[in-house]
């Protein structure tokens, strides 16, 4: 038997899964790491940490499947997007921590570059607002406040890359230096019309180009694993950013074909096809995973506060003692009883974008009960996500049949068929729902041969249950104004 390793580098653990290549799971292993926030606002990881935890549940997995290396046609890469390492060429130091996505000490630079008029450029090129969500700040301030960093940058003693690019250099020895298309396009760098690094970015940002990967498709020979690593030396065929790999694994490869990941917050991407669209309803453009040379793109859009709701009524107010327990304190009642929870605790993301936002809960009354706001939370994260495609049907001017979806929370059946009602489509759970780790396998099992196209891939997608709309377009839509309201209340004065 022939297997596909994937490695499923996370912002708070780093996992690896052995997939059969008909995209069964044979073995995994997870290990958590530690988060750093050195201030308010900051957020850090050891890069060594994370390539050490990595490395350790690669060799788990391969000894809790009781196979070896040589079992293993290829491996897959998968990573937190624009999560910023820079490390030295010489000896594979990190030179500072890495800076994660969801770091936001570079907002000052960000709204510099705003004010001085930069935006309409940075979105047109890279499909992208300019936010310090996106690497390029991060790797400029890294430049600017670590000492004797931009003068080793200048003379091309430094590497930077997204976790991908250092899971890569550190697997093959510093033999490689390598991203693919999906984690380039994050770097707010990247030209996704052209597929190439932009020198008129580099300037803008003041990047040296030295410091760069290579970019290349997402199903390529990204170089070897070192054979004292794993017990072989094995091929890395296959690369992706989580949120376009999750796209890829659910086998979404069409335009008009969506996924959403419902984790701590939701990410939904739509698949465009070879269309660049620019967003006018507050999403973002971005590459998805491309398994060839051929230019592809998706709509994304991320909801900040998804499954972190449920986390908040376990450990906030106490309402029950593990995240399981929510749907069925929440099905104890039919409905809310008119009560609205907006989860805005760190403002609203897409397509809102209120970063003054302060969470809510509206329509309380006395005979409210715990049962009510738990089901209202579950609620959120539907109608969140319902605005989130609503408005990527308005951009690609074509309406979505279905929703894939997977993530921790699409366990929950009461929030799927909310939101199958909520959207008058039918929501899609597939028996695999690692979906992130498989579209990292399965690049790597194009690469190395294992599967001959997508299209092939498409045929051994499983649905494990469809849960079909039951309420009417117009009770949906009252639903919807009901929320829209409450969101307004929200972000009042």
């Amino acid at each position: 038997m022939t297997y596909l390793l994937a490695l499923d580098q996370g912002t708070s653990s780093s996992r690896s899964i052995i997939f059969r290549p008909d995209g069964s799971i044979l073995a995994s292993a997870q290990a958590e790491f530690r988060q750093i926030y050195p201030q308010p606002g900051w957020v850090e990881h050891d890069p060594e940490e994370i390539w050490q935890s990595q490395l350790a549940t690669a060799r788990q997995a391969l000894s809790q499947a009781g196979v070896s290396a040589s079992s293993m046609a290829s491996v897959g890469i998968t990573n937190q997007r624009e999560t910023t390492v820079v490390w030295r060429r010489d000896t594979g130091q990190a030179i500072y921590n890495a800076i994660v996505w969801q770091d936001r000490r570079a907002e000052p630079q960000c709204l510099r570059l705003r004010q001085a008029g930069h935006a309409d450029k940075v979105q047109h090129k890279t499909g992208l607002l300019i936010d310090a969500y996106f690497s390029a700040t991060k790797l400029q301030w890294i430049l600017n406040h670590v000492e004797g960093a931009r003068g080793m940058a200048e003379r091309g003693e430094l590497a930077f890359g997204t976790v991908d690019s250092w899971l890569i250099w550190k697997l093959s020895a510093g033999a490689v230096h390598a991203t693919d298309v999906s984690n380039a396009a994050r770097t707010m760098l990247f030209n996704i019309h052209t597929n190439q690094w932009d020198e008129e970015l580099l300037a803008l940002f003041d990047i040296p180009a030295s410091l760069l990967p290579r970019v290349q498709a997402s199903a390529s020979d990204f170089g070897h694993t070192q054979a004292e690593w794993l017990g072989q030396a094995l091929p890395i065929g296959g690369v992706a950013g989580d949120q376009q790999s999750a796209l890829f694994g659910q086998a979404c490869f069409g335009a008009g074909q969506a996924k959403n990941t419902y984790g701590t917050g939701c990410f939904m991407l739509m698949h465009t096809g070879d269309r660049c669209l620019t967003s006018t309803n507050g999403l973002i453009t971005t590459s998805a995973a491309q398994p060839d040379q051929a230019t592809a793109y998706a709509l994304e859009g991320s909801v900040f506060i998804g499954g972190a709701v449920v986390q908040w009524l376990r450990d906030g107010l106490r309402a029950f003692d593990k995240s399981a327990d929510v749907q069925s304190l929440a099905e104890t009642v039919t409905d809310t009883g008119g009560v609205v929870l907006v989860p805005a605790f760190t403002g609203l993301g897409a397509p809102y974008w209120q970063a003054d936002a302060r969470g809510a809960i509206l329509g309380l009354s006395r005979g409210t009960t715990m049962a009510h706001i738990a089901r209202a939370a579950l609620e959120s994260i539907a109608f969140q996500s319902t605005a989130l495609l609503q408005a990527m049907n308005r951009d690609a001017s074509q309406a979505v049949h279905e929703l894939r979806v997977d993530g921790g929370a699409c366990v929950n059946d009461l929030l799927m068929q909310f939101q199958a009602d909520l959207l008058g489509i039918p929501v899609l759970r597939p028996a695999v729902i690692e979906t992130t780790a498989l579209g990292a396998a399965y690049l790597a099992g194009l690469s190395a041969g294992i599967y001959q196209s997508p299209s092939e891939l498409a045929q051994q997608w499983r649905v494990e249950r469809r849960f079909e709309p039951r309420m009417s377009r117009d009770q949906a839509a009252a639903k919807m104004a009901d929320w829209e309201r409450a969101v307004r209340q929200t972000t009042a004065a």
